[in-house]
């Protein structure tokens, strides 16, 4: 293993390397502090260009937007009280009041090193961990796979945002999807409707832009907006972060880490509930919980730490079995794919030295995210006040060449644009489409283990299962057990953020009240 991760560390030390993954840092937190446009639009809009380059180049660039843009979601939360993105929720409820009380500055600073201390931590376990669970992961067969990729798809659909029906809508819509074209069996061609363009099946490339960008672009349309807010607001102000206060903020950041690091490897959960549970967490353990809420140190730490902790362990299920746990592990996936490099256990075996550094450039990228923070975030701070009217042409522009371009077939522009259409319909009825893609992109692996379960059972299906496959009886038996836990928990946390982001809000309106 060591001398695997010294040919990867010596692959990801190169100067091209580090420009991508730079490139990629300063795109994401670009997108991440533009409130209404969100990480997920903005690696959908860029995952062609990583296409075209070679994937220890493109990777890691759409890593850096990934990383990148998690933090950036934090600028607009902590200056205007705007998460830019949805795991910057959290960190409205103190990041606001320090830059009502002129600690602005302060606020984005400890953002800055939380988010990449939890980055960094989990990343490094990550490496640490991923080795083993691959290879304990080859001595599994097609049935557990089966086992464990269904209870993959229902965690998902009970951790979706919604009801619980309009996830199984979602996640059977997108199972339909992808049986169009050849089964991973016999290479039959089925649901083709007398269409020859839908023989290969549907791209995972035009469904991911459509659902992802088009809507997020339609929305910016929609709201008609221009600059959010004016420069004057924008300005961090205040001293910089203190090493003392760091220190005392220390054992909140490690905390937060390692919650973030478990909930990363749990496919469907992510970083809102992450960033939540490390807020409630240190408040809990604070000395001082009555001053979360008012503008503090810890409150803004907590929650950053843990969001951006979660990035690192997300990529085990997605390596390890190809399993993406969220909309960005899933836009990573389409990115190997695209590489010729199917995410699983035999990866490693095939492309070890590739792949440890791509999760060395998780490493690189996190010191890469102090650096540009540190000297770049006063001049992020402005990007709220650019105008959607110059971004939102662009985003389309961008939205459309990356899909044409990959394979210049004009049917995929077809797709993007019916796929954009009812994403954007979905989401105004409250469907979350996170279900959808994953159903289309775990489908046929799905079919495949269940095809071979089959094949290997030679009729006797249920006998084979309890008679040599203990651990697939195990995981079937524990899902329903797993799944009302994990909805019951969720239904909790959720009830919990909406009654504290609904006390925060009501302090504000009471605080403004007394100065009008």
């Amino acid at each position: 293993m060591f001398e695997t991760l010294a040919e990867a560390a010596l692959m990801i030390m190169r100067f091209d390397v580090l420009a991508m993954i730079a490139a990629g840092m300063c795109l994401g937190i670009f997108v991440g502090a533009l409130p209404g446009f969100t990480t997920v639009m903005a690696m959908a809009v860029v995952l062609p260009i990583s296409f075209f380059l070679e994937p220890i180049l493109g990777i890691p660039f759409l890593i850096g937007v990934y990383k990148g843009g998690i933090f950036g979601g934090s600028i607009p939360a902590i200056l205007v009280n705007i998460p830019g993105t949805g795991a910057a929720v959290a960190t409205t409820l103190d990041g606001p009041a320090m830059t009502r009380n002129g600690q602005s500055r302060k606020a984005l600073e400890i953002a800055l090193v939380a988010s990449a201390i939890g980055d960094f931590l989990s990343s490094f376990g990550t490496i640490l961990v991923i080795g083993l669970i691959a290879a304990i992961a080859l001595m599994i067969g097609p049935p557990e796979i089966a086992a464990i990729l269904i209870l993959s798809l229902l965690i998902i659909v009970v951790s979706s945002s919604g009801s619980f029906l309009k996830g199984m809508v979602m996640l059977f819509i997108g199972m339909s999807i992808a049986m169009v074209g050849q089964d991973p069996i016999g290479a039959m061609v089925r649901f083709d409707f007398g269409f020859h363009a839908l023989q290969a099946g549907v791209n995972l490339l035009p469904l991911i832009i459509g659902l992802f960008a088009i809507p997020e672009i339609l929305f910016a349309i929609e709201r008609r907006q221009g600059s959010i807010v004016t420069a004057e607001r924008t300005r961090p102000e205040g001293e910089r972060l203190r090493w003392g206060e760091f220190r005392r903020s220390l054992r909140t950041i490690l905390r937060s880490t390692a919650l973030g690091g478990v909930i990363g490897m749990i496919p469907g959960v992510g970083q809102v509930v992450s960033a939540f549970m490390g807020y409630s967490a240190a408040k809990n353990a604070s000395k001082t919980p009555e001053r979360f809420g008012k503008g503090e140190l810890e409150g803004v730490a907590a929650p950053e730490a843990a969001n951006n902790a979660v990035n690192g362990p997300t990529m085990v299920p997605l390596l390890t079995l190809g399993i993406p746990g969220d909309n960005i592990t899933a836009i990573l996936l389409g990115a190997f794919v695209a590489q010729g490099l199917r995410p699983g256990p035999q990866l490693f075996q095939d492309q070890g030295v590739l792949v440890y550094a791509i999760l060395l450039s998780m490493l690189v990228a996190c010191v890469l995210l102090v650096i540009i923070g540190y000297l770049l975030t006063p001049v992020f701070s402005r990007v709220v006040t650019i105008n959607k009217a110059y971004l939102v042409p662009l985003m389309l522009l961008f939205a459309v060449a990356g899909t044409y371009v990959y394979r210049s077939n004009p049917m995929d522009l077809y797709f993007m644009i019916a796929f954009g259409v009812f994403g954007y319909a979905a989401r105004k009825m409250g469907f979350d489409v996170t279900p959808l893609v994953m159903g289309f992109i775990l489908l046929p692996p799905l079919e495949y283990a269940v095809g071979q379960s089959v094949l290997l059972s030679r009729g006797d299906l249920f006998g084979y299962l309890i008679g040599s496959r203990p651990i697939t009886v195990a995981v079937v038996i524990l899902t329903p057990v797993l799944i009302f836990w994990i909805a019951s928990r969720q239904g909790r946390r959720t009830r919990a953020a909406k009654r504290a982001v609904r006390d925060q809000r009501a302090k504000e309106e009471e605080a403004a009240g007394r100065t009008d």
